[in-house]
């Protein structure tokens, strides 16, 4: 690679690290994709062993680009293990295996449901962990992108909400929730170091967490059917979700705040729904339009300065 190429390629790398709103809507994508895929997997691929071999394979994804930064921030890290390992568990292990877990008996209406709840939990988590109160617009901008994600979830008929039923699986995508607020309102007290080595970490620790969980329920029966579906279901999850997904919202964090950042998981709905469009062949109507309008105003809204 010639110096004109390597100018060129980190110039361009350097300007996609400081577009947090591209960021971040990258990480919806991305996220909207596995849960959708998480369900149609569900029954076919263990969820724990799913989230166990997919952070493993983020991790050694990761570690050879990581590496360098990782013996040069090592002290840094060291000197802040407690915080790192409530990171992993609470972004990566808990997260994940009561997400993919709680996909096997629910259905993606509710989990899409759930998930719009997802701004609430941050806002909630980083006013009792750090007092942060959120601002007139983000509140109003949540809202809005909220009632959105309902128009587009409930196809605009509000008494669709009667229909939907309530079971072991929403509390399991309801905690896994609540505990990625956790993560994301304690990245405000992130370690000082390169990106690389506190993502790699970080998911080698919650991939270790998630280890005794495989095994047990591999142990107990579960089997992994190693086919086509698996297999694209782990390189999916192992790099779009996992290692992209996490290191833009982490530097999406880093650029405005977890409380700017959290209306972005309000793109998650859009994103599945135009799935289902292109994909599935759904035809685009007028809820689809209202409900796209008003989630995209209110992450305008609530990210705003």
């Amino acid at each position: 690679m010639s110096n004109k190429t390597a100018s060129q390629l980190n110039s361009i790398v350097g300007w996609f690290s400081n577009q947090p709103y591209l960021l971040l809507s990258l990480t919806s994508l991305f996220w909207a994709g596995n849960l959708v895929l998480g369900r149609h997997v569900a029954g076919h691929v263990p969820p724990v062993t799913l989230a166990c071999v997919r952070w493993i394979g983020a991790f050694f994804l990761l570690l050879p680009f990581a590496w360098p930064h990782l013996r040069r921030d090592w002290p840094t890290l060291r000197a802040h293990i407690p915080l790192l390992l409530v990171l992993a568990f609470t972004g990566f292990a808990a997260n994940t295996v009561l997400a993919y877990w709680g996909l096997v008996y629910t259905q993606a209406l509710n989990g899409l449901l759930i998930q719009s709840a997802g701004p609430l939990c941050v806002a909630v988590w980083t006013l009792i962990l750090f007092g942060v109160r959120l601002t007139l617009a983000q509140t109003l901008g949540i809202a809005a992108s909220m009632a959105g994600v309902l128009t587009i979830i409930l196809r605009g008929d509000l008494t669709a909400l009667a229909s939907v039923q309530i079971n072991k699986g929403d509390a399991m995508l309801a905690a896994a929730l609540f505990i990625f607020g956790i993560y994301s309102a304690l990245m405000l007290r992130r370690p000082v170091t390169h990106p690389m080595s506190l993502i790699v970490f970080t998911v080698g620790c919650g991939a270790l967490m998630t280890v005794p969980l495989a095994i047990w329920e591999l142990g107990a029966g579960a089997t992994l059917v190693l086919d086509r579906l698996t297999l694209a279901t782990l390189v999916y999850a192992m790099i779009f979700p996992s290692a992209l997904a996490y290191l833009f919202f982490n530097r999406g964090i880093a650029l405005i705040g977890p409380n700017r950042a959290a209306p972005f998981l309000h793109m998650m709905p859009v994103f599945g729904s135009a799935m289902a469009i292109v994909f599935l062949g759904e035809q685009l109507q007028l809820f689809h339009a209202v409900g796209y309008a008003l989630v995209i105003a209110g992450v305008f809204i609530a990210s705003r300065r």
